[in-house]
């Protein structure tokens, strides 16, 4: 249930980081990559390879809508087709909320959920062409589920992929479209590079989480593959917290 064999993944900002852990997850199960960065993702490519699967880079600014129709076509060029779609790609700004700026709430917006909507919608557009079953997995945060502190416009955006995750599912189901997200906890990512080198906030941090650990792009690799393939054909809408227990506390 869980081999993705013939499958086609498409994996936006996967050049480091989490989205690299999950494009590898993937192809370890057995699909072929789009790979969709700004920037050339060498490491990625090496280790897709090293897999046993083919990568197709794509480069692309996904905060551009006119990338969403080139994403789609040039995914379906190189395969022939898409089945999975993995909503990675992300920014964030910090600063206090009276001090946030219109420029770094529209950016973070414009990419962490305009984009992702329009890249959900212009996937399922194809899905539908092709008339096969299709899954969604859209990246959330702990922020999807609490406030945060100096970063609003982030909070807001991944608060926006939880909800936009449900409303899609609801829509979708129906056309064999699963719809789901994955929120990560405190990943140890260059999002969070700023709050790592802070060691009290650090210390902070890593004494509310049970695991006791900052988590790596290896612990997403069994969520992804699971809401990535028919194990999770009956779940719609939900979205899976990895985050060490930190909601838990």
């Amino acid at each position: 249930m869980f081999d993705l064999t013939g499958k086609v993944a498409i994996v936006t900002g996967c050049n480091t980081g989490l989205g690299q852990g999950m494009a590898l997850a993937l192809a370890n199960a057995g699909a072929d990559i789009v790979g969709v960065n700004r920037s050339d993702p060498a490491e990625t490519i090496d280790l897709i390879q090293k897999a046993g699967r083919k990568f197709h880079n794509v480069n692309a600014d996904m905060s551009k809508m006119d990338s969403v129709d080139h994403v789609i076509k040039e995914a379906v060029a190189a395969f022939g087709k898409v089945d999975i779609l993995v909503n990675n790609a992300g920014i964030i700004r910090r600063n206090d909320a009276l001090d946030f700026t219109e420029k770094d709430w529209d950016e973070v917006m414009d990419l962490n959920i305009k984009s992702l909507f329009f890249m959900c919608q212009g996937f399922a557009k194809q899905i539908i062409a092709q008339g096969t079953p299709g899954n969604i997995i859209n990246i959330a945060s702990m922020l999807s589920y609490q406030g945060g502190i100096r970063v609003p416009s982030y909070t807001a955006s991944k608060s926006g992929v939880m909800g936009v995750t449900k409303s899609l599912a609801n829509e979708w189901a129906k056309h064999g479209i699963n719809v789901n997200a994955i929120a990560p906890g405190y990943m140890a990512t260059n999002n969070t590079e700023a709050l790592r080198a802070n060691e009290s906030r650090s210390e902070e941090i890593l004494g509310r989480i049970p695991a006791a650990r900052w988590g790596t792009p290896e612990d997403m690799a069994g969520p992804i593959v699971f809401l990535a393939s028919e194990a999770s054909r009956y779940v719609h809408g939900y979205t899976i917290a990895v985050d060490g227990g930190w909601l838990a506390r």
